[in-house]
């Protein structure tokens, strides 16, 4: 592979471009270790998840996810996108309902010139996925919202510069998801994230203090589980320091070895919310603040305005609708139901329906030139994967409606019945089980064509997933799918898991959907009539969806769809999957959204002289809280690569503490006495710089004492 190196020329946070460089030319040289075959395929993958780059299901490429907090664009970052797809990938931008951009087909070895490209104009791919703080994603409407009580955007920014490569979520056990919404409408579903927060204020002695509703431990995939609520007003300088511990207990606490019991829904489920609350507590003293102030002002991105400090692109106004020609049916339609009212007066906010979020290079380009003078720029994607342009005057609404035109991108129905989402299913996704993308489209036509009543819908939400796992969040919608298989006289066929009764209850409560039963996947649309017309016929006056089916509950939507499940009549489509031509057959690869485990005993021990090095590189920048951390990590993988030796399985951090001074100091081996009382000493003093260097001396000196002890055992077995 060619050597890489390059000048950045922007970064997207306060590290600096020294630091993005050091990320890139790192990936840049594990990747040329991983061909030379001198690094540990797990290992490697672990690293690259870490930095946005994920395997895909078809061999030899990688799915590449770009960070995109709050699914904030500016136009120059969008035509950066669109220029590195052409360049690197297919000319394909897939939005995602974490609000990021994902491109398909790149070439590994790409990967690191493809990054700095996208820094050119601050957009990054750092930890978009693996075992990290997620992309943090926000209601698309913060900062136009007339019913919030403050704009959420600042704070989420502020959390996902904080964040990016601090020590302690680099990697956890699993994942770790974030969502502000606007208001109490929840409409970044809060409820079903690791942490959700809602804007609130207080009057206190006369003044008003701004907080949130803060929230924990909600998620979807194969149990989901609503987020229980931790405060019900915490001051907004409290916010990150909160987060900061919440995510120490889960590094700490949180299961490693089955990855599906890591998310940090089941640590809360398995100690309880009030052992949980405690332990959070604890790790106070040892933040790296202990209040932290949000500079509300402050702009996310270049040139891009954030609130009502907005002004208008100052160029010529021009008289655009004269020369226009449009079906004004269509155009009244796709205004009822695709524009919003700004809380800025005399502003509109476009929504954009994308099907199945893909939207080419091409035609970002041209909706970028064409619209940029009638714009604000500041792009948002949305969670049910379309975008939102914002601060556009009445009178050049005609306008923005005939470019969209243009593109086939003007569809009436954001975000109503009609507007289905669905994540890459088994057109990419190593878990795709069945095709959710065309199964959607599928769903959409029916819609359109069969209820056109529901467009202006925006209450019942149609949600398919690939799998079980929830990327297209199925799990909270009112009608959801996801991808699953059925056997019929030794065939297998495409199948649908059907879910009803899912959706938003508002101040960070939802329901989630149950499941009634499976179906082949060509009786989606069946599914959606059975139930749109049993909705309308048997409601009663102004009873909402998520009421309705509440009321019906399970068993009724089970007796009215079991007539869809019968497999005595299959037709020969039935075997062939939407958007397929070849027979349906189940290829199931490795799934990567969580990053593997790495228990190679030598690969613990060499990454935990990276934390040293990491943790000498923080008190050199005097950030002490972090370089106390990596040595923290430093002492646990050696603890961890001695246990493994010993043949002691380890399933978190806390475990580890304990069975080293089970098997290790009280037999002994370990001279200075408790290892867990030693290491987490940590929590009971404040970060300084005199701590910090004697911690950190105190890592150096166990890992010496486990590499001694390894090379011991290993003489000793020959």
């Amino acid at each position: 592979m060619q050597s890489f190196r390059t000048e950045l020329e922007g970064s997207p946070n306060k590290n600096g471009k020294a630091v993005v460089e050091k990320d890139i030319v790192e990936l840049e040289k594990k990747i040329r270790l991983f061909r030379e075959g001198k690094m540990d395929e797990e290992k490697f993958r672990s690293l690259r998840l870490a930095r946005g780059v994920y395997g895909q299901r078809q061999q030899g490429v990688q799915m590449v996810r770009i960070k995109l907090p709050y699914g904030k664009m500016t136009l120059a970052q969008w035509n950066r996108i669109a220029d590195v797809s052409d360049e690197y990938s297919t000319g394909n931008l897939h939005l995602t309902t974490r609000q990021d951009i994902q491109i398909h087909f790149v070439s590994l070895d790409r990967t690191p010139e493809m990054w700095s490209e996208l820094e050119k104009d601050d957009v990054t791919i750092r930890e978009a996925c693996g075992n990290t703080v997620r992309n943090i994603t926000a209601s698309d409407i913060a900062g136009i919202d007339p019913d919030e009580p403050f704009d959420v955007t600042p704070y989420a920014h502020a959390m996902f510069e904080y964040f990016l490569r601090k020590p302690v979520c680099q990697e956890m056990g699993r994942k770790f998801k974030i969502a502000f919404s606007s208001s109490e409408k929840d409409t970044a579903l809060v409820f079903m994230h690791d942490l959700g927060a809602i804007p609130r204020i207080k009057i206190v002695d006369g003044k008003e203090v701004r907080g949130f509703k803060v929230l924990v431990g909600g998620g979807l995939g194969a149990q989901p589980h609503v987020a229980i609520t931790t405060h019900e007003f915490l001051e907004e300088d409290l916010l990150i320091p909160y987060l900061e511990s919440v995510l120490r207990v889960f590094d700490r606490h949180g299961e490693r070895n089955s990855r599906h019991k890591a998310r940090i829904k089941f640590l809360i489920q398995k100690i309880g919310i009030e052992a949980f609350n405690e332990l959070v507590a604890e790790e106070q003293l040892a933040l790296t603040h202990q209040r932290y102030e949000v500079v509300r002002s402050r702009k996310s991105g270049v040139g891009s305005p954030l609130n009502s400090e907005f002004q208008t692109p100052n160029s010529e106004l021009r008289t655009l609708n004269s020369e226009l020609t449009i079906d004004p049916f269509r155009f009244q339609l796709w205004k009822t139901t695709n524009v919003f009212a700004q809380k800025q007066p005399g502003y509109l906010a476009v929504y954009v329906r994308v099907p199945n979020g893909n939207i080419s290079s091409h035609s970002s380009r041209r909706l970028i030139e064409k619209l940029k003078e009638v714009i604000a720029d500041d792009v948002r994607i949305t969670i049910n994967q379309g975008l939102q342009f914002r601060f556009i005057k009445p009178e050049h609404l005609e306008y923005v409606y005939s470019v969209l035109d243009e593109e086939g991108l003007a569809a009436a129905g954001f975000g109503s019945v009609a507007d289905v989402t669905s994540c890459p299913g088994t057109d990419t996704c190593n878990l795709g089980i069945s095709n959710s993308t065309s199964t959607a489209l599928a769903l959409s036509e029916v819609i359109e064509e069969e209820f056109p009543e529901f467009l202006y819908n925006k209450e019942i939400a149609i949600k398919i997933s690939g799998c079980m796992n929830s990327c297209g969040q199925h799990g909270m919608a009112s009608i959801g799918f996801h991808g699953s298989s059925l056997k019929s006289k030794g065939q297998v066929l495409p199948a649908l898991q059907v879910l009803i009764g899912g959706g938003v209850l508002g101040g960070g409560e939802g329901r989630i959907a149950d499941k009634v039963l499976k179906v082949p996947s060509k009786r989606g649309p069946d599914v959606i009539r059975a139930v749109l017309t049993d909705y309308k016929t048997n409601a009663s006056n102004g009873e909402t969806f998520l009421n309705y089916s509440r009321r019906q509950g399970e068993k009724y939507y089970y007796d009215l769809l079991k007539p869809l499940a019968s497999l005595e009549t299959l037709l020969a489509e039935d075997f062939i999957d939407w958007g397929q031509d070849e027979k349906f057959a189940t290829a199931i690869g490795v799934g990567e959204c969580a990053g593997v485990m790495i228990d190679l005993i030598a690969t613990l021990i060499m990454e935990a002289e990276e934390k040293i090095s990491a943790s000498e590189e923080c008190l050199t920048n005097n950030k002490w809280a972090d370089g106390i951390y990596n040595a923290y990590a430093a002492q646990i993988h050696s603890a961890k690569a001695l246990l493994l030796q010993q043949g002691v399985q380890c399933n978190t951090q806390h475990g580890i503490l304990k069975d080293f001074d089970t098997h290790f100091s009280d037999k002994g081996f370990y001279i200075p006495g408790s290892f867990k009382a030693t290491v987490m000493y940590m929590n009971d003093v404040p970060p300084s710089e005199t701590f910090a260097n004697e911690y950190l001396q105190q890592a150096k000196k166990f890992i010496e004492f486990a590499k001694v002890f390894r090379e011991q055992s290993v003489l000793a077995e020959k």
